[in-house]
């Protein structure tokens, strides 16, 4: 039976591939759940917008604090400070986590706020989306793709420079 060692940082880089994952995954579906929850059920809007929220509270942002720890561990065990990828991954995570916090957060609070303003206006009719919710939704989704943007060139660069 042929044992390999394990060294430490690669479990480390293990955990840190794993935290990337668990902190963007599911951003990569919100699109499809966004339009596919006001198509099925316009009224379970502010909900999904208060769990985009909560998401991004109690998922993403503690993810990402993993992946900046074990990055920095990486880099620092691994002499790679200097690296492209290693300064790229470093400002793509400040990035990231500054959208989550200043933009994010209180843009999915907004947009269920006038999801609800919306649904009630309607009284037991359709919903009919206010202009302002359709431009608010429509930025949202546009910062949100350029974001998906961002975390998929840093995973280009993490492994196209490390030769992973």
């Amino acid at each position: 039976m042929l044992v390999t060692a394990v060294v430490f940082w690669q479990i480390v880089l293990a955990v840190h591939i794993a935290a990337v994952v668990v902190a963007f995954g599911i951003t990569f579906a919100y699109p499809l759940i966004g339009a596919a929850g006001s198509r099925m059920d316009a009224r379970a809007m502010p909900w999904f917008h208060r769990v985009q929220d909560l998401i991004g509270k109690r998922l993403i942002s503690p993810a990402l604090l993993i992946v900046v720890i074990a990055g920095i561990y990486l880099a620092s065990e691994l002499h790679q400070w200097h690296a492209f990828y290693v300064q790229w991954g470093l400002g793509a995570a400040i990035v990231l986590g500054g959208l989550g916090g200043a933009y994010f957060g209180p843009k999915e609070r907004k947009l269920a706020e006038l999801a609800e303003r919306d649904i009630e206006a309607s009284g037991g009719r359709e919903v009919q989306w206010s202009d302002e919710y359709l431009a608010l939704n429509r930025q949202v989704a546009i910062v949100g793709a350029l974001s998906s943007l961002l975390v998929l060139v840093t995973i280009y660069f993490m492994t196209v420079q490390t030769g992973a």
